[in-house]
């Protein structure tokens, strides 16, 4: 039996990116870096529910090996091939990569609840902070911090360019280089910030310097973003207060819009 990869099988399943969670939470184990050891085998009833219901999710693509008890009461060992998930005894929820599924309905709840406890209330972000930026009708809303030094943003950047029909709120984030502040700096003090700003991110035209009494609120962003929890660039923020990581593609900006409560 060949090898397989959750995550494809997750993106596969769902049509999303499957997001492990903590390295420490990791529960999809190599067998072949464990020594071998004898497992106790759980009665058939139990093993043909979690077989089922594990198979079942997996769309048939990978058989189930065995059923086995673990340490931990009500829990057991899936194998299939050379590695191990584990599941209830009644087949209705897995660990997978340090996640929680529901198998019946593949539901990964574990991102279902980080979600929810990393939303925001996007009413309380200081928008007097931000680049407003409005194109077409502006009724979606999106806010993002980037530092002018992240090549993520960058590339992001260029997707947001892309957008229509968004009111956009972007927060120079300089915390990446120790340049991030000067270059954030002459950006906001610009006539044109958004010109200065997507130059700058989209074609390294750097802006011109700033006159020395312009002043550029990067004490108060940085205190924003940390409150935030936002740790690295870019990050945004749905106006339903949901949290997006990393340089967000196009379609799937679309799709998170649509979704949006």
């Amino acid at each position: 039996m060949s090898r397989f990869n959750f995550s494809k099988i997750w993106q596969i399943n769902t049509g999303k990116h499957f997001t492990a969670g903590f390295l420490c939470l990791l529960v999809l184990v190599s067998l072949s870096s464990q020594p071998l050891q004898a497992q106790e085998r759980v009665n058939p009833a139990i093993e043909s529910a979690v077989k089922t219901a594990v198979e079942a999710w997996l769309k048939g693509r990978f058989k189930v090996d065995s059923v086995s008890r673990t340490v931990m009461p009500g829990v057991v060992e899936v194998r299939l091939g050379t590695d191990l998930i584990y599941a209830d005894e009644k087949g209705q929820f897995a660990i997978v990569e340090g996640q929680m599924v529901n198998l019946k309905t593949g539901e990964n709840l574990t991102a279902a609840r980080l979600e929810e406890i990393n939303r925001i209330d996007f009413t309380k972000l200081q928008k007097d902070l931000a680049l407003k930026t409005v194109r077409g009708n502006g009724s979606r809303v999106l806010a993002v911090f980037e530092d002018p030094y992240c090549s993520f943003c960058r590339t992001y950047r260029k997707t947001l360019t892309e957008l229509n029909n968004v009111t956009i709120y972007t927060y120079f984030y300089p915390t990446l280089r120790a340049e991030s502040e000067t270059v954030s700096r002459n950006a906001w003090c610009a006539k044109n910030r958004e010109e200065a700003w997507n130059d700058w991110m989209l074609f390294g035209k750097e802006p011109l310097k700033a006159s020395a009494d312009c002043r550029f609120p990067a004490a108060k962003i940085v205190e924003l973003g940390r409150s935030l929890g936002v740790s690295g660039t870019p990050t945004s923020f749905l106006a339903d207060g949901r949290r997006l990581t990393g340089a967000v593609s196009r379609d799937r900006l679309e799709q998170l819009f649509s979704s949006a409560k």
